[in-house]
């Protein structure tokens, strides 16, 4: 029997290429500037809070629009939001070129941003609606294992042009990838919602809103601490405006999201499930990254290069994984996936100061393992699970689960590595000159820096620091795979099984699929 990829038109497999290839751009411009900060710090005289807006602006920005875009896309049609979301996208990558300074950069950050937040639900939806579910559901894997090495492909792209070439370049790539996907987009059939609803401002308006305030509140925790009064506030706030984005789409006749729907198991399964995968994802980047730099030495291209192959198993079982689901139900491919990801996140617990990138590569090998297991599958039981006229809205529900958690797993391995490394250093700080506590309790890069300075005698002192930032790598790691353990688990429980296969929901109307 032919593969379902071989089944289809040459058309649908050009709009899958297509859709790839936009999604992977936009997700590798989050985590492409990562290795770039030091050199936009020199050039630009960023500080640390604006190295920092940098990062985050792209990230907040995305996750506030999504949900809204995926809305916009289903009433106004899907290639056009994709259209106009990629030239957004491309002239926000070119300010930094003509338009100097970090402020200039945040801002064309942020709306580059903005612009990725009408690409990612508009390619996934896209390629969705002309599809029959079997053959949708190859499509779907394909899409999710390319979401989910993306990033990596941000940082070994990066990595590779910083070799040779400025900061800038990454600009430079970034605009003008986008500028040709804008002109191939004109090539895609137009799909959109044939009962052209009214859009619900005040649901967008809710629901943006809860987005960036649990978003603001997971990217400052770990520089103000989980304590911190903007914080709380940020975490309460985004409850109560959550709660009232989900009595208005209760209400109204039209809703951006239909809250139900996550009550249904395939969707609340699977929305629960990206959640999580991209929490531990960035997380884990986040930990190793500083750990191949400050631990083992590598240069950035070296960290991105020893990440490379975490990209094999994920991309491999992502094509597979569409028909375990299909033949074994969700909960296979959660369940399993899932715990083999805390395997591989509580095996990192093994490394000290003298690993090897070996010691390091076969935990990150489980880990990919699992994503790839379980990535694709809950990305389809959110298509499937959702109205075929709202597609659209799935996949942004789908995109804003990835980067709200994708915030939260940053913020809480970030600030569980700082916990941990400053309370093992805390018993040296009393032994050092005054003038040299607050590098060394701040962080290891402020240590090492502090003791290279010095010189060999200092030594000791560097021993002691790389102790203590692996001690609270362990911890983080920890903390990420029981929590991933203890959700798989519970994912397992509630995903539907074999004999309870997720079925759309019944439509209003037909999708509306064509060519203009």
């Amino acid at each position: 029997m032919d593969h379902p990829v071989t089944q289809m038109s040459a058309r649908m497999r050009w709009v899958v290429l297509l859709s790839c290839l936009s999604v992977a751009l936009v997700v590798a411009a989050m985590a492409a500037l990562y290795t770039a900060l030091p050199h936009i710090a020199t050039e630009t005289g960023a500080t640390q809070g604006q190295l920092t807006w940098i990062i985050d602006g792209y990230t907040l920005a995305l996750a506030c629009l999504v949900l809204p875009a995926g809305a916009l896309g289903d009433r106004f049609g899907r290639r056009l939001m994709l259209l106009g979301g990629l030239a957004v996208f491309t002239v926000a990558s070119i300010v930094p070129l003509v338009a100097h300074g970090p402020i200039w950069l945040i801002a064309a950050r942020a709306v580059a941003g903005a612009g990725a937040a009408f690409v990612m639900p508009s390619t996934l939806s896209i390629l969705t609606a002309g599809l029959p579910r079997e053959r949708r559901n190859v499509a779907v894997g394909i899409w999710a294992g390319t979401v989910g090495v993306g990033a990596i492909v941000g940082i070994l792209g990066s990595g590779l042009l910083l070799a040779n070439f400025s900061w800038k370049s990454i600009m430079i790539a970034m605009a003008a990838i986008g500028g040709v996907l804008t002109i191939a987009t004109g090539t895609v059939p137009e799909s959109r919602d044939s009962s052209r609803p009214s859009f619900d401002p005040w649901g967008a308006l809710t629901g943006a809103g809860a987005v960036a305030l649990a978003v603001i509140a997971a990217l400052e925790a770990p520089q103000r601490g989980w304590t911190s009064p903007i914080v709380i506030g940020a975490a309460i706030g985004a409850v109560v405006v959550g709660a009232g984005f989900a009595v208005i789409e209760l209400r109204v006749t039209h809703p951006l999201l239909d809250v139900r729907l996550l009550a249904r198991r395939g969707f609340g399964t699977g929305t629960a499930s990206v959640a999580l995968q991209f929490m531990v994802s960035f997380g884990l980047f986040m930990l190793i990254v500083q750990y191949m730099q400050l631990i083992l030495g590598y240069q950035p291209l070296m960290s991105a290069v020893a990440m490379a192959p975490m990209i094999v198993p994920m991309v491999g079982l992502a094509l597979i994984a569409p028909w375990l689901a299909e033949r074994y139900g969700l909960r296979l491919p959660t369940a399993s996936g899932l715990a083999i990801v805390g395997i591989g996140l509580l095996a990192l617990g093994h490394l000290g100061v003298h690993s090897t990138f070996v010691d390091l590569l076969w935990p990150l090998l489980i880990m990919s393992t699992g994503l790839g297991l379980s990535a694709a599958p809950a990305t389809a039981a959110i298509v499937n699970d959702a109205p075929p006229d709202k597609h659209g809205v799935a996949a942004a529900v789908n995109d804003a689960a990835r980067e709200v958690g994708a915030a939260i797993g940053i913020a809480l391995a970030g600030s569980i590595l700082a916990a941990g490394y400053s309370n093992r250093i805390a018993g040296v700080i009393p032994l050092i000159p005054e003038q040299l506590r607050g590098p060394v309790s701040g962080s290891l890069a402020g240590a090492l820096e502090v003791t290279n300075r010095i010189g060999p005698q200092a030594q000791p002192l560097a021993d002691m620091a790389e102790a203590a930032f692996v001690h609270g790598l362990h911890q983080a790691t920890t903390v990420l795979g029981a929590a991933t353990l203890v959700v798989a688990v519970a994912l397992g429980a509630w995903a539907p099984g074999r004999k309870a296969r997720v079925t759309p929901a019944p439509a209003e109307a037909e999708v509306a699929v064509g060519v203009d």
